[in-house]
């Protein structure tokens, strides 16, 4: 997949000194949605013709929620067009890039940024009860999975994983989700996210008698 092998690719590129912050310098088409001493996470959301200026990104998870055709500008001026297909997920490695929609259709994203030095160590699920998943993406910092809840999903009250996670909403959902004693979520529309820190108790349930579509980045 051409969105994979341009994340093998950025791997091999210095960062640059002078690069920014990509939600400091473009506000229009970066909004941060959860921001932690573990993750930062990044909606993006950008028209066809339009582009960000230059800036740099640690090690992150990149989910494409609406693809579309992206050119990458590279510090020492080489470009890179990268076709982002929905629904998927890619590794990106640390990289400062300014990139562009070159394609016809607005591209829609999140990319949930790894602010820890090194990987962790924890051990990531092979299944988990009431959902069933696939594997989008595997890298040394976490695995993104396409994962549906079925109608009789739950966790009890005080339920802890010994991992990090991030879990984002495929479409409109009624999937209560309550974290560490704070108010429940409900209600998720499409690109919602939601951080769960490891060890830490909540619980959840589809309350909404459907199954729910979403992506979790399992985080070691």
């Amino acid at each position: 997949m051409k969105s994979q092998r341009f994340a093998v690719l950025l791997a091999a590129l210095p960062l640059a000194a002078s690069a920014q912050d990509a939600a400091k310098v473009d506000l229009r088409h970066y909004k941060v949605l959860v921001d932690n001493a573990a993750v930062r996470v990044l909606k993006i959301e950008v028209p066809a013709g339009e582009k960000s200026p230059m800036h740099s990104h640690p090690d992150a998870m990149l989910i494409v929620l609406s693809g579309g055709k992206a050119r990458f500008t590279m510090p020492d001026g080489k470009t890179q067009d990268s076709e982002l297909v929905k629904e998927t997920a890619a590794y990106t490695p640390a990289s400062t890039h300014a990139p562009a929609n070159v394609g016809t259709t607005a591209v829609e994203a999140v990319l949930v940024e790894f602010k820890t030095a090194a990987p962790g160590t924890a051990t990531l699920p092979t299944s988990r009860p009431g959902i069933q998943s696939t594997v989008l993406a595997e890298s040394p910092r976490a695995v993104a999975f396409k994962a549906t809840a079925g109608a009789d999903f739950a966790e009890a009250a005080g339920t802890t994983h010994e991992y990090d996670q991030v879990v984002i909403a495929l479409g409109a959902a009624n999937l209560t989700l309550a974290v560490d004693g704070k108010p429940a979520v409900t209600s998720w529309k499409r690109g919602d996210a939601q951080f769960i820190g490891r060890g830490v108790k909540h619980e959840s349930k589809n309350s909404g008698g459907k199954p729910v579509d979403m992506v979790i980045v399992a985080i070691r």
